[in-house]
């Protein structure tokens, strides 16, 4: 769990909600939409605000990997441990992501595929 605090000036009060609700987005039922469209929309505006969607949407890109692949684990009982397990992390990572969002750095969750640069 690395925190990237970026040097640039305080991020807006906009930029830190428009970060934190790409954090908090599966809450809503929209994990990797908004963060997908907050991205394209703001990655020119606001490192910041880019920085934060990028990790969110990569998250829950991984998220829903992990999640298929534990589906025909659940045959062999483990695969339901195992999705008890992602759905507790992602609620915990997302709060932690969100709160370090709102002090102004960008958080990088542990495990995650880096497949949106």
């Amino acid at each position: 769990m690395e925190t990237l605090t970026l040097d640039a000036a305080s991020p807006k009060g906009s930029d830190k909600i428009w970060s934190m609700l790409s954090h908090l987005s599966a809450f809503f039922g929209v994990g990797i939409i908004l963060p997908l469209v907050v991205y394209l929309a703001m990655r020119k505006e606001s490192e910041y605000v880019a920085c934060n969607a990028r990790e969110a949407l990569n998250f829950h890109i991984s998220l829903f990997i992990y999640a298929i692949c534990c589906i025909p684990l659940i045959f062999i009982l483990i695969g339901i441990p195992l999705l008890i397990a992602i759905g507790l992390g992602s609620l915990v990572l997302s709060i932690l992501a969100a709160v370090k969002a709102s002090d102004g750095g960008c958080y990088h969750y542990p495990l995650t595929l880096r497949l949106v640069k």
